[in-house]
């Protein structure tokens, strides 16, 4: 990430209307140091995180349940919080039971908005491990509703995708959301 010193600088200066006060010299070091650590999913390697065990999960669901991962909201560059839930049917291959928290967390440690990460965390688990099917469920608070705008503390997005033999099988889909915690209104 380049330097944005300066322009938090400058950011602070207009909102300070003029020079900014000494409590506040060190917020442009630490919005960079910041900013460095919470969107670091551009520099995460996603083939990295792609550990499997080839002739495992042959005739088993695997759910991964809150998930907890902020992003920051790409239209307001504000917070959003909250928690994913993954289940995939493998194919012969699984995935190291911390790689899923982990790819959660790439996609979302970058500019986003939650309709996306919920996309590329289930499609990338289908074509990089090539279960039977997916499911990608995301739950989060967004600063944006809940700090301006409409003020709607405590209300949550829900996103979900469902990819393969979730999609296409309603008891298979039935099963991996009782896993995962949320069906009647888990």
């Amino acid at each position: 990430m380049k330097d944005i010193t300066a322009h938090v600088r400058a950011i602070l200066e207009s909102i300070e209307d003029g020079d900014i006060r000494l409590a506040l010299e060190d917020t442009p070091s630490r919005v960079q140091r910041a900013l460095e650590e919470m969107l670091d999913g551009y520099t995460t390697s996603i083939d990295d995180i792609f550990k499997t065990f080839d002739g495992e999960g042959t005739d088993e669901m695997v759910a991964t349940r809150n998930i907890p991962f902020v992003s920051f909201c790409e239209h307001h560059l504000l917070p959003f919080t909250g928690r994913a839930h993954v289940a995939y049917l493998p194919d012969g291959r699984a995935i190291g039971a911390s790689k899923i928290p982990r790819l959660v967390c790439a996609f979302a440690h970058r500019l986003q908005i939650q309709e996306r990460i919920t996309e590329q965390v289930a499609h990338t688990l289908m074509t990089k491990l090539k279960p039977k099917g997916v499911a990608v469920v995301l739950q989060a608070e967004h600063a944006c509703m809940t700090c301006r705008g409409i003020k709607a503390v405590g209300t949550e997005l829900v996103t979900s995708i469902m990819l393969g033999a979730f999609r296409d099988n309603p008891a298979t889909r039935m099963e991996a959301l009782s896993l995962l915690g949320l069906r009647n209104g888990g």
